[in-house]
């Protein structure tokens, strides 16, 4: 029997829920497509600026997010603090590029990396980073 690692499931999931603060106190949950770098501890999500989760990381910084596996069997949390960089205004400016660099370690080559950065600046999009700060998690197969 093997201890259950709650960060390699973070590392090796590609849908999660993520929960930050509305104003009223009350969690928003979105799902997300994340990138968990281990080594780094931070994990990755491309947001839309002006939508809910959004404006609840500018307003109040703390995020959670949580994977499960693939039969529902474990589940993994990431509690932090997050910082949001972008939108971008310039295809080729830093902001996109941090975009950039989190699909390729999240899904790989884009088809057309021209493409994805004019989308990424006319749907406002914004890289959300939670710094790590807590993880946990249960494996209900026993280990």
């Amino acid at each position: 029997m093997t201890d259950f690692d709650p960060r390699a499931l973070l590392a090796g999931s590609r849908l999660g829920v993520l929960a930050t603060i509305k104003a009223n106190g009350l969690p928003q949950l979105s799902p997300v497509t994340p990138f968990y770098d281990r080594a780094a501890e931070r994990v990755y999500v491309s947001v839309t600026d002006g939508r809910a989760k959004t404006a609840n990381a500018r307003r109040d910084p703390r995020a959670a997010l949580e994977v499960t596996s693939p039969d529902g069997r474990a589940w993994a949390t990431a509690e932090g603090s997050v910082e949001l960089i972008g939108p971008g205004a310039d295809p080729d400016g830093p902001e996109v590029d941090a975009l950039v660099d989190y699909y390729r370690r999240a899904a790989g080559e884009h088809p057309d990396w021209a493409e994805y950065r004019s989308v990424m600046v006319s749907d406002r999009r914004v890289l959300l980073v939670l710094r790590v700060e807590h993880v946990y998690g249960q494996s209900l197969n026993g280990s």
